[in-house]
């Protein structure tokens, strides 16, 4: 079952902390889905079974692959808009050219984010559920 609550506030960090850490330094983009994830898994209610924290994870993390997606789009669509108002045949060009290349990374940041927030719902899932197992002696 999945636990829409979690799963949007787990997109909305995944897309945020990837970008700010892509800005930041370009390697540590990859900790943002992951660290959505685990947060996604962590907020889950109790009544959710184990297997959920990876799979609520894992749509948390496509959905935040495709608001980084649409917002690449808008990004590309500002600067074809502004090259096109200088050069009326580059702008056209350059805008179906750079459509087509956001199509392609936003596939990818969909795919990318949903498999990394897949690995962090599943940490968060174990830790969470770690506090509640019994060990016997």
């Amino acid at each position: 079952m999945t636990d829409w609550t979690s799963v949007g506030i787990g997109a909305v960090v995944t897309a945020a902390l990837t970008i700010v850490l892509a800005f930041i330094f370009f390697p540590l983009l990859f900790l943002g889905p992951i660290f959505a994830g685990f947060l996604t898994a962590y907020l889950i209610r109790e009544e959710y079974e184990f297997e959920s924290g990876t799979i609520n994870g894992a749509i948390a993390g496509a959905l935040g692959g495709l608001i980084i997606g649409v917002l690449s789009l808008l990004g590309v669509g500002i600067v074809a808009g502004a090259i096109a108002l200088i050069l009326a045949g580059l702008g056209i060009a350059l805008g179906i050219v750079g459509t087509l290349i956001v199509i392609f990374i936003t596939i990818l940041a969909i795919i990318i984010c949903g498999v990394l927030a897949a690995i962090g719902g599943a940490i968060g899932d174990y830790i969470k559920s770690s506090g509640q197992r019994e060990y016997i002696d």
